[in-house]
């Protein structure tokens, strides 16, 4: 501070401070001619690194949104699957309810009682109608073992084929050519 004005005397500005752009200029120049790469070469070649990051880190977005995409509609059917197959499970066990209706038609003789359980056998095969669920009644056809059961093999008679259907004794139940229950029935052998 001086005494005769009361003010503080500022230094002179550094060699540093004074340094104009000019000759941050000529410091790459001097940098280039070296063989150091210039600022803006530095620049373009880290805004390269990153575009290709960016790059990158778009093809893995796209593969992960392929995978979940794929994911969601695996997980979709198995689910409808599962809920299929519970269903068919469900009405696979009323199959044998409607096998005792059946045998107890054929044994009724009062026409009343007859006409009631007509009516339930018909309610019953309507919801297999309604479930897309097929009937298999081989009688008379060649035994198949992919859709037949045979429980008893019996002697031929006169003009009876070996390997064909003679009776049923329960049928068996198919939905979308997957079969729920195989028919059971007696060959001819």
């Amino acid at each position: 501070m001086s005494k005769k004005s009361g003010r503080r005397e500022t230094a002179e500005p550094t060699a540093a401070a004074q340094e104009t752009p000019a000759a941050s200029a000529a410091e790459e120049r001097a940098a280039e001619a070296q063989g150091a790469p210039s600022r803006e070469e530095a620049l373009e070649r880290e805004l390269g690194q990153e575009k290709a990051r960016a790059e990158d880190f778009r093809r893995k977005w796209y593969s992960v949104s392929a995978e979940y995409e794929n994911y969601r509609k695996r997980t979709a059917n198995q689910s409808a699957q599962r809920y299929q197959e519970g269903r068919a499970d469900v009405i696979g066990k009323l199959f044998p309810i409607a096998d005792n209706l059946e045998r107890a038609l054929a044994a009724c003789r009062e026409e009343g009682t007859r006409k009631g359980i007509q009516m339930v056998t018909a309610a019953f095969e309507k919801i297999l109608a309604e479930e897309k669920i097929e009937v298999i009644d081989p009688l008379g056809q060649p035994f198949d073992a992919e859709k037949h059961e045979a429980i008893m093999a019996v002697d031929a008679e006169a003009g009876e084929e070996s390997g064909t259907v003679k009776q049923v004794y329960a049928k068996g139940y198919m939905q979308n050519g997957k079969v729920l229950r195989f028919a059971q029935v007696v060959v001819i052998k």
